[in-house]
């Protein structure tokens, strides 16, 4: 059997032909604090701690996928978003702290409202969607995917992530859909009036999959991930004219981009009349999110409330 020490410095070695150094180490961190249930520092100082059987035989088997490339994210099921747990499987994309900026862009924004509804589009696993739901005051939220895996999944994020004090003041202001946004009939059908529209939808052209990462191209959802060569913009654009209809007045939208086309989604939100369009950079000096305002409107009530 092995150590918790000769653990770590054997996994961190085998998985440097895929990954960094630096990359390599938090991953086999994160693997082995969920196998032991211990932290960096608990196993220091456990450190000639030697495996149980289960643990050596867990060990070896998910250490070659990790090998592989699969992400640790999947090989346990968790990945951590803006403080909480959240479940995710190979259905839903990994939350990223990329992501977290353009949530607390929303909640710096609005933590002063009162009974702001939200629409999540592409929610995948849920983490802006409930995120939103916790951390913005009486927040009405809606979370739409196309996927019914991902559907699952946010379903039991809900149960998973809240506090039970969090579901009972506001477990009844989530609302979850099965939609295909890109399906105007149906989501004008389907959708009604929103505060704030939120979304990280799909947006990497599928001809820059081949120079992508393994552990994201081969084991992510592509319907998360790629849109069309030849219209990259397709889900802004849908984006954009839902939101000319289906805006509250004085709402906003907000959207993660790919930075190759920030320029792009900013003009194309300014042609289509929003106003005080704005993209910031993450912490990666990427310019990888969109803010975009509109004023008062007069849309017909009987879709307030879908």
């Amino acid at each position: 059997m092995l150590n918790y020490n000769q653990a770590f410095y054997q996994l961190k070695e085998k998985l440097q032909p895929v990954y960094d150094a630096n990359e390599s180490a938090a991953i086999a961190h994160i693997f082995l604090e969920h196998l032991t249930g211990l932290n960096k520092s608990d196993r220091l100082l456990k450190k000639d701690t030697l495996f149980t059987e289960r643990q050596q035989l867990q060990y070896d088997e998910k250490s070659k996928e990790l090998v592989k490339g699969k992400p640790v994210q999947y090989i346990i099921n968790s990945a951590w978003f803006m403080g909480r747990e959240f479940l995710v499987n190979e259905g839903v994309l990994i939350p990223r702290p990329e992501t977290e900026e353009l949530v607390q862009w929303i909640v710096n924004d609005h933590k002063e409202s009162e009974k702001s509804r939200v629409l999540d589009i592409g929610a995948g696993s849920g983490c802006i969607g409930l995120s939103l739901a916790r951390l913005l005051q009486g927040a009405i939220v809606t979370c739409a995917d196309i996927s019914k895996e991902a559907i699952e999944v946010l379903k039991t994020n809900i149960e998973w992530v809240l506090t039970p004090d969090e579901k009972k003041k506001g477990a009844d202001n989530i609302t979850v859909k099965t939609l295909d946004f890109l399906n105007e009939e149906k989501r004008n059908k389907q959708l009604g009036r929103y505060d704030i529209i939120v979304s990280n939808p799909p947006y990497i052209p599928k001809k820059d999959k081949p120079q992508m990462h393994r552990n994201v191209k081969d084991y992510e959802p592509e319907i998360a991930l790629f849109v069309p060569d030849n219209d990259p913009l397709v889900f802004y654009k849908a984006i954009a004219q839902f939101g000319k209809q289906h805006m509250r007045s004085n709402g906003y939208i907000y959207c993660e981009l790919d930075a190759n086309h920030a320029e792009e989604c900013k003009m194309l939100f300014e042609k289509a009349g929003y106003e005080n369009v704005e993209i910031r950079k993450d912490m990666h000096d990427n310019w990888r999110m969109l803010k975009a305002g509109i004023g008062n409107l007069e849309v017909a009530n009987d879709i307030d409330n879908k």
